[in-house]
């Protein structure tokens, strides 16, 4: 399902001779959402020899199905982040942002991309969620920003009172990326796509095990190099144990056209079920509405549909004669202390670093990780990066939210394994199951006619897996590894398909 963003865009995998080119590096970059190109950039920038790996295609990530929102005000992040953190976290956070906002905003400029300035909202659908709103509105004041309190909106949707904060953006990361790429190539760097990086060994030099998919069957090459950027949404490396220090969590977006005038600002409920709502330009100019929500934990989603209805319904009551053009979803990782982790993978191994935790604000969480860990790798230091850190003792403040999470972990493990798995394998056209003896788990889906059977357990944990017959995927619900209907890896910690059966 392509979002309002990727429809369209080509991918170009690169040959086992493009790969082969890049087999000694200064610096290799895993994943090529904005995390990873804006960190390869200031890298190439500062004259390192950088290549950037992606499994898929440009934009499959994240960062290709996000809402596009770039926005410090963020739901209730900020009143998050002060009930576990100080008031001296917050700012650090908060500046971090504004200087991946700013950074953001001077590249687009710069470079003739597309933004639009609005006023973003926190605000509550019901009584019910006046108490957050409001809660965010401290934290956000306390942290320096602009904010007020507005008792209405200009919005046709319940309203009871929220959050504004004047002059955020919104824009399609989509060109952004892709003036990146180019950007990279003239400072002599490399984007090669269909490239996936398996495993990653050693300190100083490492060396990524890359898997070439350009031609058939896939080739292996080796390419060494003096730092590694795993910017992969969740690191694909067990080491420093992130899988279980974030929660995957999946949601949708649903375009639409609509007749007359659309919301102009970006608003973003406190209450449940959530609402994001944006407008945005496509690439023909048209005009369309961004509405968000129906999100779950990966592979827990259970029955998907009934809540991407719901949300398509409440669209058209408030923007009647709503057609819908586009549905996708994006998957993002929830820190158990609020703060995203941005560092090394461990403790002083500055060999390997890793970015996640952004939490459904990647935008301008990633370049602002982009500026961190190109930073940690030129020496230099960001006074508000302890914000971001990968180790730091504002962690001990998550560790309830992690227990509790990897209790949860272990309940889904021990149930998908436990469960009798009894049915068929003739599974009607867009469905997916579990069938077989524990020994032998087969997961059987049937999309647009072809049937597929492959193996049933997610091989990085051993999870049993749960088909999400929205995104025709199967999903592990420990550490959200999801895999297409034909074992094939989509993304997650896993770094290997499916066995087909």
């Amino acid at each position: 399902m392509p979002s309002l963003w990727t429809a369209g865009h080509a991918e170009r995998p690169a040959s086992e001779t493009e790969v082969r080119a890049a087999e000694s590096v200064d610096v290799a970059v895993v994943g090529a959402g904005m995390t990873g190109l804006v960190t390869a950039v200031l890298l190439a920038r500062a004259g390192k020899n950088v290549v950037v790996l992606e499994a898929r295609r440009i934009g499959d990530g994240t960062t290709g199905n996000t809402t596009g929102k770039v926005s410090l005000l963020q739901g209730t992040k900020l009143s998050r982040i002060r009930s576990k953190h100080s008031a001296q976290t917050v700012r650090d956070y908060v500046t971090g942002n504004r200087e991946g906002l700013g950074w953001l905003l001077r590249y687009c400029e710069s470079h003739g991309l597309s933004t639009q300035t609005e006023d973003a909202y926190t605000y509550a659908q019901s009584a019910a969620g006046l108490d957050d709103a409001r809660a965010e509105l401290r934290a956000a004041r306390e942290a320096g920003l602009p904010v007020s309190w507005a008792d209405e909106a200009d919005a046709p949707f319940p309203f009871h009172g929220g959050v504004r904060l004047p002059e955020q953006a919104q824009l399609d990361p989509l060109p952004v990326l892709d003036s990146l790429i180019t950007e990279l190539e003239t400072h002599g760097g490399r984007c090669l796509q269909g490239a996936r990086a398996e495993s990653v060994s050693g300190t100083g030099p490492v060396r990524i095990k890359v898997n070439v998919r350009g031609g058939e069957p896939a080739r292996h090459v080796t390419i060494t190099a003096k730092h590694c950027v795993l910017a992969t949404g969740i690191p694909i490396l067990d080491r420093g144990g992130f899988f279980a220090r974030v929660v995957p969590e999946r949601s949708y977006c649903l375009a639409f056209e609509v007749p007359g005038e659309i919301t102009r600002s970006m608003f973003l409920s406190t209450d449940s079920p959530t609402r994001s709502v944006r407008y945005a330009r496509s690439a023909d100019g048209k005009e369309h509405l961004i509405v968000g929500g129906a999100g779950h934990t990966v592979g827990r989603g259970g029955d998907e549909r009934p809540g991407l209805d719901e949300l398509a319904e409440w669209t058209k009551t408030f923007f009647p004669g709503a057609v819908q053009t586009h549905l996708w979803s994006a998957q993002d990782y929830s820190p158990a202390d609020e703060l995203p982790y941005v560092g090394p993978i461990l403790p002083g191994a500055d060999g390997i670093l890793v970015a996640t935790g952004f939490d459904k604000w990647g935008m301008a969480n990633a370049v602002a990780a982009g500026l961190a860990l190109s930073g940690r790798v030129l020496g230099g230091h960001l006074p508000w990066a302890a914000a971001f850190a990968s180790w730091s003792p504002h962690e001990l403040a998550g560790l309830g939210a992690a227990a509790k999470a990897n209790l949860e972990v272990g309940f889904h493990l021990a149930r998908g394994w436990a469960t009798p798995h009894l049915g068929r394998d003739d599974v009607a056209d867009g469905q997916g199951m579990v069938s077989g003896p524990p020994w032998r788990l087969t997961a059987h889906s049937r999309v647009d006619g072809a049937q597929h059977s492959v193996s049933a357990v997610c091989p990085h944990l051993g999870g049993v897996l749960n088909w999400n017959e929205v995104d025709l995927a199967w999903e592990c619900p420990l550490h959200g590894s999801r895999f297409g209907p034909d074992g094939r890896l989509l993304e997650g910690p896993a770094t290997a398909d499916l066995a087909a059966r």
